[in-house]
Order: C-alpha cells, then sequence, then structure tokens
C-alpha cells in the first residue's frame, strides 16, 4: 500500500533598505513546524538586483531548514534507539 504525505515549506521574504530577510517554514503532516532565516545584504557598490538579495537569503534559510531537520531527524533516531546517531546528509 503507497501512502502518500504532504510536507509544505513557507518562504516569506522581506525588503528593508539594503537589507533582505527570508523566513523558512516547514509544516509537517504530523504537526511539526520548523522554523529558520536567512539573510543577505547587499553592498552599496552592487548594481540594483533585488531578485539577487531574494535568491541568497531564500538558500540560506532553506539550507539552514535543511540542517535544522537532519538535527530533528538524528535527535529521534536517538530517542527510538536509545545510543547517539550518526545520520549522513
Amino acid at each position: 500500500m503507497i501512502t502518500t504525505k504532504t510536507w509544505h515549506v513557507d518562504v516569506f521574504v522581506y525588503e528593508e533598505g539594503e537589507h533582505t530577510k527570508a523566513d523558512a517554514v516547514l509544516h509537517t503532516d504530523a504537526g511539526t513546524e520548523l522554523r529558520s532565516s536567512g539573510i543577505a545584504r547587499k553592498n552599496p557598490a552592487d548594481r540594483e538586483v533585488p531578485e539577487i538579495g531574494d535568491e541568497l537569503a531564500v538558500c540560506r534559510a532553506l539550507s539552514e531548514l535543511s540542517h535544522r531537520l537532519l538535527i530533528a531527524a538524528s535527535n529521534d533516531v536517538e530517542e527510538n534507539v536509545g545510543a547517539a546517531a550518526t545520520i549522513d546528509a
């Protein structure tokens, strides 16, 4: 039997002056929620291309979210096995 689960990631991008911030929020079917943030800063000498700041901030937020999810999985394995776990990404 195939079971399908749907997890959602919401990404919010905020721009303020030369800074762009992104928040990524993972919602699982089980009700787990993980959050992370990423920031990008435009160098005053750079051309005005707002999408680059968005991309960098979102990339950093998603990378941090991935790291937090790996830590959560490792902690869950340790709790269920009763011993330290090493999980490769």
